[in-house]
């Protein structure tokens, strides 16, 4: 660190240093952007940088912070003025880092921090567009779909992106939900023995702490007929230092475990992501991402690819493309269907089938995941079907008869 950065003695710095050196940190120094974050909080270390608690603790979140670290234009200025009336800005310095501060339409920028067009609304958007709500077993756990159910453990993020389908629950983002409420949630899933995977998500449950998560993880574990656990974050995304030696310790205990994670753009895959991703591989945990599509963002196939390229050299799978749910204030974030269908269009043959993901629409209201593609049958008749492929070109098959 540049001593300039620096209020406390050299040998206090060293040894805070020290300490997350010892505690598994990547040991990646800091990027010019970076440095520039960090002046925002004297006495800073890199020690500090690498400590999870230190990046939720200090994340940006009032306009005087962020107009130090840019010049915002018109609509980001209403935005975040007005944010706190529907969705609070909460930006971990480490994901404030990536921002590029002279292009409005930075992917980074766009998916943080807050703009004015959040604040329209049009007839088809819907507070709760997942209708998780009427589908609520008991507070915090959702049962849509006959064999798993949707545990939210917690109602805060590390970072809150602006088109977030939950935003009518994270509130300001200072929410914990109590034993009781867990209890309830548990006794449910004890009660339906139909129950076979169950996820674990929020908010974002990697915000708790890893006595809290384990006792959550411990406890569905330990109910015979849950067969499959998941966790659902972006925490790996948005503040990768959450991701340490010790919580991949305690994760081990409990495999196999499988993880959600979400990435919209390659932007985000950065050596400290990358470094997170491989301890979760390495601790035994596959991973999938789920990316929500989004206008200005990644709404085109060169985009896409090249984020599930990167995904894919980190050991992440590439598993859905979701169509940005009609949360109120997102009509600035939403593309056509047919974008989304020209995407995977422009995918399948082109790269690697681990690459291509299912592109899904959720049913609004309620109706779940539903799969969208390309029409790649022409015509069936009599168990005679004709295919078109990804170049174009027409084939026939036959179905057996017996």
């Amino acid at each position: 660190m540049e001593g300039s950065l620096q209020k406390m003695s050299p040998v206090s710095a060293v040894i805070k240093e020290e300490i997350a050196a010892s505690s598994g940190g990547p040991n990646i120094p800091l990027s010019p952007q970076e440095k520039r974050v960090i002046k925002l909080f004297p006495g800073a270390t890199l020690a500090d940088w690498e400590d999870w608690r230190w990046q939720i603790r200090n994340r940006i979140r009032t306009l005087d912070q962020i107009t130090k670290l840019m010049k915002l234009t018109s609509h980001e200025e209403r935005g975040v003025k007005g944010a706190g009336d529907k969705l609070t800005m909460s930006i971990p310095p480490y994901f404030a880092a990536l921002i590029d501060e002279d292009d409005p339409g930075c992917p980074i920028r766009l998916q943080s921090v807050p703009l004015d067009y959040e604040f329209e609304t049009t007839p088809d958007e819907m507070l709760d567009p997942c209708g998780e709500d009427k589908n609520s077993a008991v507070h915090g756990l959702v049962h849509r779909y006959p064999d798993r159910v949707l545990f939210l453990v917690n109602e805060m993020c590390a970072m809150y992106c602006r088109y977030c389908t939950r935003s009518r629950m994270v509130g300001d983002g200072n929410h914990t939900l109590n034993t009781s409420t867990y209890d309830a949630a548990l006794n449910y899933i004890r009660a339906h023995q139909e129950i076979r995977d169950v996820l674990i998500s929020g908010g974002d449950p990697l915000t708790l702490g890893d006595r809290m998560l384990e006792y959550l993880i411990s406890s569905v574990k330990a109910i015979p007929h849950v067969e499959f656990v998941r966790i659902g974050t972006r925490i790996p995304v948005t503040l990768p230092q959450r991701i340490t030696p010790e919580l991949m310790a305690m994760f081990k205990k409990y495999s196999p475990l499988w993880m959600s994670v979400h990435f919209n753009h390659a932007k985000e895959v950065t050596p400290r992501v990358k470094h997170a991703c491989n301890m979760i591989a390495d601790a035994g945990i596959p991973m999938g991402s789920q990316t929500v599509l989004l206008r200005g963002v990644n709404d085109s196939p060169e985009i896409m690819k090249k984020l599930f390229h990167e995904l894919l050299k980190i050991r992440v799978r590439p598993y859905y493309i979701y169509q940005c749910d009609p949360i109120v204030g997102s009509r600035h974030f939403r593309t056509t269907v047919e974008t989304g269908i020209n995407i995977i269009q422009n995918l399948r043959g082109h790269t690697t089938g681990y690459a291509v993901p299912t592109y899904v629409i959720d049913g609004p209201g309620g109706g779940g995941k539903i799969p969208i593609s390309p029409d790649y049958v022409v015509s069936k008749e009599n168990g005679r079907y004709t295919l078109r492929n990804f170049a174009g070109d027409l084939y026939t098959y036959v179905d057996p008869t017996y």
